[in-house]
């Protein structure tokens, strides 16, 4: 997790495992070689203190913004006579394997100097960013660069066509120097110069922020992709080497945040499944299904029973509500709240923005009408009521922002953002018949909304469609429909659909934060979210 901080008038990134104040203070002192000292206090861009009860829920917000660190007149004598003594001792220090080399710098007056430990790692660290920036701006120097320079400085973005350009100018830099199988310390400096140089396309939920530019450990990104073009038919070495073991995603086996009071027997298992079946009392369901929820996780996690929950467990398919609580049950309520409370606050309108950019074409157009439209205006447009209303609009958008990878050479090749939509959600009037649209079914399917209503942008009912059976929403909105669909992945340990994974991908890692690092993410992933987080 990256962090913009500030101790005086100097501002740089701190990054940090967990979001604990502790861990960030100390992570802040040693990125800005300042001796650790208590009693410091954190404030963000409101002036608001942020103490160690609510950093982590703070730090975990994507407009953060710049997070202060202030010390009182006090602490500032103590943090100047701690810095005269550590650089009084270090002059002092004799010879010996714990010897700190020293690099003293003249200044402009006559009686100071700056003591610097050359090869302590923030220092290092810093060279490095300096380093890859200066490669990374020399590059930019032939034709094109300028232009890409002063669009970044105008928007604090990169449209699409000029990332390509960026990318294509620095190839071209690194093998003319390089050769076209360039070593992967080089690949990594001019992806880390990139995000030195053009801070608000860093990743702040990658390792290092430029993975999606190169990633040294899967070979892939921008950056890779491009060289393997230009390489043609001759084989990448970088595909044949290791690649990191991903384990998260729906079908992950995870610590449940639920414990139970008491494990059931294999016996006791049995005789509450028997008893929902035949119960009517909703209450009595619900507290069934969460005490053989570990029953239930085992099976989802068995290849041979996994096919057999909705057999074993059918009141899902008449209670409403079941998939929220095993969800609940898994991860808890606070990551289970951040879709319906990040998306209409915090992305939705981002990602509005960011598709107006995109190419014109007549499906985002329509999808643009719709997303901005208000409820008065749908009543009222007729040719809003051929569309979603604004809320699922604006998810469709990210299939036309993360674009669907592509298949392969067999079928169905390249998906259009329009196909993949058919695989999201399918609109059926009021009055159709749901068993006829299920047993039109051929082949067994990912799980998708069915919608029902007078037309798409008043929709009355959602069901989600798994392996033909009929699971009903809880909720009637578009964003509780989704909300339901995305959870019914990890409930029921079912892969997305291929067609649908780098949108599913992003809303797992970017707004409910589940498996950061653990999942493969494509480069444009992980763009898109710079962008919006920034």
């Amino acid at each position: 997790m990256l962090i913009k901080t500030r101790i005086y008038n100097t501002q740089k990134y701190v990054k940090i495992k967990e979001p604990s104040l502790e861990e960030f203070l100390n992570s802040a002192f040693l990125k800005f070689s300042v001796p650790p000292v208590n009693g410091v206090k954190v404030f963000d861009e409101t002036g608001t203190e942020v103490d160690a009860e609510v950093f982590s829920d703070i730090a975990q917000q994507p407009n953060t913004g710049i997070l202060t660190i202030k010390f009182d007149d006090d602490l500032k004598e103590t943090l100047h006579s701690s810095s005269q003594e550590a650089n009084s001792s270090a002059l002092s220090t004799g010879s010996g394997d714990d010897t700190v080399i020293l690099e003293i710098v003249s200044c402009n007056s006559d009686d100071t100097i700056i003591l610097e430990e050359s090869d302590s790692p923030p220092r290092k660290r810093q060279r490095a960013d300096e380093e890859a920036k200066r490669v990374v701006e020399l590059a930019l120097r032939r034709p094109g660069g300028d232009r890409i320079i002063k669009e970044y400085h105008r928007t604090k973005s990169l449209t699409d066509s000029s990332r390509r350009q960026m990318v294509n100018i620095l190839v071209a830099d690194m093998t003319e120097a390089h050769g076209t199988a360039p070593p992967r310390n080089v690949r990594e400096m001019y992806a880390r110069g990139i995000v030195q140089l053009f801070p608000y396309l860093m990743d702040p939920y990658s390792k290092n922020g430029y993975e999606h530019f190169y990633d040294g450990e899967s070979g892939s990104g921008y950056l890779a992709w491009r060289l393997k073009t230009i390489q043609r038919k001759s084989a990448s070495s970088e595909s044949r080497g290791s690649s990191r073991q991903l384990t998260g995603g729906p079908a992950a086996r995870r610590e449940a945040s639920f414990s139970p009071e008491m494990t059931l027997s294999e016996e006791q298992c049995k005789e509450a499944m028997a008893l929902m079946r035949y119960c009517t009392d909703e209450a009595t369901i619900k507290q069934k299904m969460k005490m053989t929820f570990q029953h239930r996780r085992s099976m989802v996690l068995d290849v041979e029973k996994s096919s057999d929950v909705l057999t074993e467990f059918p009141r899902f398919k008449d209670v409403k509500g079941l998939i929220e609580q095993d969800f609940v049950l898994q991860f808890g309520e606070d990551v289970a709240a951040r879709f319906m409370e990040r998306w209409p606050t915090t992305f939705k309108q981002k990602v509005i923005q960011q598709c107006k950019a995109l190419p014109s074409t007549s499906d985002l157009d329509e999808l643009i009408h719709c997303a901005e439209a208000t409820p008065d205006e749908e009543e009222i447009d007729d040719t809003l009521t051929l569309g979603w209303d604004s809320d699922l609009s604006s998810i469709i958008f990210l299939l036309h922002l993360i674009p669907p990878s592509a298949q392969g050479r067999r079928r169905p090749g390249k998906v259009s953002a329009a196909q993949a939509e058919k695989h999201l959600v399918v609109f059926k009037k009021s009055g159709t018949s749901i068993q006829e649209h299920v047993d039109a079914i051929k082949c067994t399917t990912q799980p998708y909304l069915l919608a029902v209503g007078m037309k798409r942008s008043t929709i009355h009912e959602f069901f989600i469609i798994l392996d033909k059976q009929v699971i009903p929403c809880k909720s009637s909105s578009t964003l509780g429909a989704f909300d339901e669909l995305f959870k019914a992945h990890f409930v029921f340990g079912t892969m997305y659909n291929q067609m649908l994974h780098n949108m599913f991908t992003f809303i797992q890692t970017t707004i409910y934060n589940i498996d950061i690092g653990q999942v493969h993410e494509s480069p444009r992933v992980a763009e898109v979210r710079a962008r919006l987080l920034h």
